[in-house]
């Protein structure tokens, strides 16, 4: 596989935007059509259509490791507890045994049950019966009328305003910890004294929106790392519906909207933009990701990237949480500049947090050492390339980088090397869409009235 533009750092590096161009390429004369979808709740569906080589032609593994490649990344752009294989038993069989109980994916299938509350299943059929999309998506956002509550929950610090017709008139950031907390009742009170902060500078509380990082399914918290230490048994009678309980010790009947803190981050850069089809991703702790589909409506998908492959290459660095190699994880995120940075020759204190490490990265970059220079034209490179991946699921006209990992030059540097993939590898993205970094303040308070905006009055 050659590319255009390098990954400085890896030379192993295998785009899977390059291996889904050429597998449709090297299908034309002799492959077959095939349909990978997913389905979650209410029956709601994703599809990705495309073509494998013929099956028992001699390619048949070749044909798995690709599909259960894009199987996997639709699982986790989308969501879903069902894949549908349409077009070919070989590829479907098995791809029911890598998502079974002990399989290769045993993590993601585990993973699904506990978000939709439904047995993980894989279904093989024809290419006549293959679903059609089936979208949940709905003007969500941009609702500024009445007086509205817009709280936002961070890993550090919970954020809340009040809005009165899109006009923050009150806001404020208290540090708490509740990702070290198990008592689920130290959560509650904490949302509860915020919502009531806000709620007291206005005459009355038409909404609430709230953006915190986690899954969300009908308002109620699937999965949240918020949440970490609160024990399985408290989780499900305390945890689940407690934006919900909240809202109602606000005032009866007050429409909610929960929804993840990065589909609201790319709501608030859509606002900011006045403009639609916007893809969020936040290279922090982890990489997150938000979407606003060129209607301008939360899709009610996942987005969860960190889990999304980005490297085709068997030997890149497996994520210790799901078992799986070359995922976003350890590509768009301070894992993914301490993973380059031997490559690099640069030597981290190995009793650093990863926090930690990064400083010491970026505090070479200010310095202009051209080893940390390195680390972020890689990232760059492997970014270009994740985007127009990421372009086979989700229409893109903007993409939102953020997070830490971005901060000053090598940020700069990052976006440079992503834009020159997209130039010379993707000629026909690159004059689709624009990158850009949004400024702190701007995506602050934009963040909390985007929050606000969420539910719908009446």
């Amino acid at each position: 596989m050659k590319l255009k533009v390098n990954a400085k750092l890896d030379p192993k590096f295998q785009p899977l935007a390059l291996v889904c161009r050429e597998m449709r390429e090297n299908t034309k004369e002799n492959g077959q059509d095939i349909v990978v979808a997913v389905e979650r709740n209410k029956g709601y569906t994703t599809t990705y259509k495309t073509r494998i080589y013929k099956d028992g032609t001699g390619h048949d593994e070749e044909n798995f490791r690709f599909i259960e490649r894009i199987a996997k990344s639709l699982l986790w752009v989308a969501g879903g507890y069902k894949i549908i294989i349409a077009g070919s038993e070989i590829v479907g069989a098995k791809i029911k045994a890598a998502f079974s109980y002990g399989g290769l994916r045993d993590f993601d299938v585990k993973f699904m049950e506990r978000v939709y509350e439904a047995k993980f299943e894989v279904v093989v059929c024809s290419l006549a019966e293959a679903p059609e999309d089936k979208s949940s998506a709905a003007p969500i956002g941009r609702h500024l009328d009445g007086c509205r509550i817009g709280f936002d929950a961070g890993g550090s610090d919970r954020k809340v305003s009040a809005v009165i017709n899109g006009e923050s008139v009150y806001s404020e950031e208290v540090v708490w910890f509740p990702k070290i907390n198990s008592d689920p009742n130290y959560h509650y009170e904490g949302i509860k004294e915020a919502m009531k902060t806000a709620a007291s500078h206005m005459p009355r509380v038409d909404a609430i929106g709230v953006s915190s990082a986690g899954v969300y399914v009908d308002n109620r918290i699937m999965v949240a790392s918020l949440f970490l230490k609160v024990p399985d048994e408290e989780f499900d009678a305390k945890v689940k519906n407690m934006y919900l309980d909240v809202a109602k010790e606000i005032g009866e009947n007050i429409p909610i909207e929960v929804a993840n803190d990065g589909d609201v981050t790319a709501l608030a850069g859509a606002m900011d933009l006045n403009d639609n089809a916007v893809l969020g991703i936040a290279m922090g702790t982890s990489e997150a990701g938000g979407y606003v589909d060129p209607d301008g409506n939360i899709t009610g998908w996942l987005n969860e990237l960190a889990f999304v492959p980005c490297d085709f290459n068997e030997d890149a660095m497996v994520d210790e949480w799901s078992g799986d190699y070359g995922c976003g994880v350890k590509y768009f995120s301070q894992d993914g500049v301490i993973k380059c940075a031997p490559w690099a020759g640069i030597e981290l204190d190995e009793n650093l947090s990863p926090a930690e490490k990064l400083k010491v990265v970026q505090g070479l970059m200010k310095e202009g050492d051209e080893r940390a220079a390195a680390i972020y034209d890689t990232i760059g490179a492997y970014f270009g390339y994740a985007i127009a991946y990421y372009a086979e699921f989700y229409e893109i006209k903007h993409v939102l980088i953020m997070g830490r990992v971005t901060s000053g030059e090598g940020g700069v540097i990052l976006l440079e090397r992503a834009q020159e993939v997209l130039d010379k590898e993707f000629p026909e993205l690159a004059k689709q869409i624009t990158l850009h970094i949004p400024d702190e303040n701007s995506r602050r308070v934009g963040q909390s009235v985007a929050a606000a905006s969420l539910p719908k009055l009446g």
